[in-house]
């Protein structure tokens, strides 16, 4: 009898365990001025069923638009989009009931900040109307530091109306955390900076610069899964980018395109990710196609077309695959919902589940452990 109960106790810990494991943090990034929206949102999410429920919000901040979250997963930082009047901010956070507590903000140092990463030193933010990266210190109890470096691009592209000016648009660390990758859109150029964390004064220092092709307007990139290969997405003409990588420089070696052939209308590529597999790489483009492309990631690093399919929603600003796989949740910004696609881990392929999370414009989703 004694032995009967020590093996169901046994049976329901490990059940109790592995549901733990199918659950994740969603945090949810969103613009605030065109509906109601407290700003971030933290959801359950079941990777097994793709349920999910809201836990709690912020207290109303402006325009959360992309977010970053520490290591040890006790804080969040933000970048608040607002023109001149642009912050980044620091929040403490509570990963098993999702409360955000406000600790403080700087001034972005830059218009209109639209990526933001961290590490255990730095926050560091891409101010897109600014045209520049801002560097923030980090303090022990999560708050951030003013600006201690500000790097400043210069010049202009050749598509008068989107690259009048430097738009930098991304920051993205390299896999060995020595180098920072920075995409230009209004110069049609990826940086490449050398990382010194330490530094008071100059934690980016420039390596090199490689240009894509005019008119393009890089906005994001990511790494392949081994850290041999950058994928970089063009957002005004759809072109995706193959360069191969090593200490801190990339040499092109492939271009392919997101766009079908015969596609006709306004392009706006948006987010591009891999899944954990390293199998897929995933790309959406908003304007009037409002779809995402699958493609496969061939040994050579190179990519297969497999497709795209529509994302079923406006404005398909950000995407994430959940840690597991299983699920792509797409967040559009305009019909204000995120729509779950069910991914087959084989071929790549999505399915609508038929399951949404209805909220005001959401633009960045970022899973985290419970």
């Amino acid at each position: 009898m004694k032995n009967a109960y020590v093996i169901l106790l046994s049976i329901f810990a490990l059940s109790a365990m592995q549901a733990q494991e199918n659950k994740f943090n969603l945090i949810v990034g969103t613009y605030t001025n065109t509906c109601d929206s407290k700003g971030i949102y933290v959801y359950d999410f079941n990777s097994n069923t793709a349920q999910s429920h809201l836990k709690n919000t912020s207290e109303k901040i402006v325009n959360p638009s992309y977010l970053t979250v520490s290591g040890d997963g006790k804080f969040i930082y933000s970048a608040n989009e607002d023109g001149q009047k642009s912050t980044v901010s620091s929040f403490k956070f509570n990963h098993t009931t999702g409360k955000l507590d406000f600790i403080n903000s700087q001034n972005s140092k830059g218009a209109d900040p639209c990526y933001i990463i961290n590490d255990d030193k730095n926050v560091i933010v891409a101010n897109y109307s600014g045209g520049n990266i801002s560097v923030f210190g980090k303090n022990s109890d999560g708050s951030i530091t003013e600006a201690k470096q500000v790097v400043q691009h210069f010049g202009k592209g050749i598509n008068a109306k989107r690259q009048e000016s430097p738009h930098v648009h991304m920051v993205y660390f390299s896999p060995d955390k020595k180098y920072i990758l920075s995409n230009d859109l209004g110069k049609d150029y990826v940086y490449l900076y050398q990382y010194n964390p330490n530094s008071a004064s100059e934690v980016l220092k420039i390596k090199d610069s490689v240009a894509v092709k005019a008119g393009s307007g890089p906005r994001h990139l990511t790494f392949s899964k081994d850290g041999k290969f950058v994928y970089v997405l063009e957002e005004l003409d759809g072109t995706l980018t193959t360069f191969s990588y090593a200490n801190g420089m990339l040499k092109k070696l492939d271009e392919t395109s997101i766009i079908a052939k015969d596609f006709k209308g306004d392009i706006g590529s948006a987010a591009i990710r891999i899944s954990p597999d390293g199998k897929f790489l995933y790309a959406t483009n908003r304007g009037t196609a409002n779809d995402i492309s699958i493609f496969k990631i061939l040994k050579n690093g190179k990519l297969e077309s497999k497709g795209r399919t529509t994302t079923l929603g406006k404005g398909p600003r950000d995407f994430a695959i959940d840690p597991t796989g299983n699920f792509l949740l797409v967040a559009h910004q305009y019909t204000n919902d995120v729509v779950i696609f069910k991914r087959d881990k084989i071929t790549g392929s999505l399915t609508d589940t038929g399951k949404r999370i209805t909220l005001c414009s959401p633009v960045c989703l970022v899973f985290t452990k419970i």
